[in-house]
């Protein structure tokens, strides 16, 4: 039997990926949350 988590990265930095986030204002806010936390990844 497969596992339930197949992963594929395109659909995945399609919806969380930085573009993304970029797009919208709460996705904006999200981003400079996580600059300001000093992340060294912000987005996938």
């Amino acid at each position: 039997m497969k596992r339930t988590y197949q992963p594929h990265n395109t659909p995945r930095k399609r919806t969380h990926g930085f573009r993304a986030r970029m797009k919208s204002k709460t996705g904006k806010k999200i981003i400079n949350a996580r600059r300001r936390s000093g992340r060294k990844r912000l987005a996938v």
